[in-house]
């Protein structure tokens, strides 16, 4: 559904520390996602809604959530109409396409869009 938070990010300098901080608060059980170019740990809280435990890539920022969209053009070109950054649309191969964007304040989102079909780019 449109606009529904599909996916959450925790950065984490040391992520085995984060998986069992984090495991240990929810229950949470993780599982490295394979083929990330950064160590990347998937959990599931629903069937429609996930999260990771991500290695921080050096800079200062905080959680992620990432809101799903029926359209991930069309919605990163809304994101630049009302005024925010979108970054590149890229694929997650055999599940879909993200965006990372910027809200008119500078707060960190992405937007998700279920794809079976997306794969990388020849």
């Amino acid at each position: 559904m449109a606009g529904e938070m599909v996916h959450l990010e925790i950065p984490a300098g040391n992520t085995a520390k984060a998986k069992e901080f984090w495991g240990g608060l929810f229950g949470w059980q993780f599982q490295e996602y394979p083929g990330s170019p950064t160590e990347y740990h998937m959990t599931r809280f629903s069937d429609a809604q996930g999260g990771a435990i991500m290695e921080a890539d050096g800079s200062k920022r905080g959680t992620r959530v990432y809101f799903d969209v029926d359209d991930i053009k069309a919605a990163s070109a809304k994101v630049q109409e009302l005024g925010g950054e979108a970054g590149d649309v890229l694929p997650v191969p055999g599940m879909g396409w993200f965006a990372v964007c910027k809200d008119v304040e500078g707060n960190e989102f992405g937007l998700w869009q279920t794809d079976s079909s997306a794969s990388m780019p020849e």
